[in-house]
């Protein structure tokens, strides 16, 4: 095979494969572990939601996600 006027014989060829293929491979498990990290933050910050609704709840607390819920007089026509 003649690549760029220089001659490549088996072993080279054969070298340059699996070099791609260990990039292709790495790139593959850069991924998969980029989704993993992204998948275990938002497990993570659901669970602190559920648990930080559960101490409120034992507390006696409202939500302050929900509206209305929030501290002071209700104003409007809903009260």
């Amino acid at each position: 095979m003649n690549i760029f006027g220089r001659t490549f014989e088996t072993q080279e060829i054969v070298a340059l494969v699996g070099l791609l293929m260990v990039l292709v491979l790495w790139v593959m498990r850069w991924k998969g572990d980029r989704e993993w990290a992204h998948w275990f933050r938002n497990w993570e910050a659901e669970r602190k939601a559920r648990r930080d609704a559960e101490i409120r709840a034992e507390n006696g607390e409202s939500d302050p996600t929900q509206p209305g819920s929030g501290p002071g007089p209700k104003a409007g026509p809903w009260g």
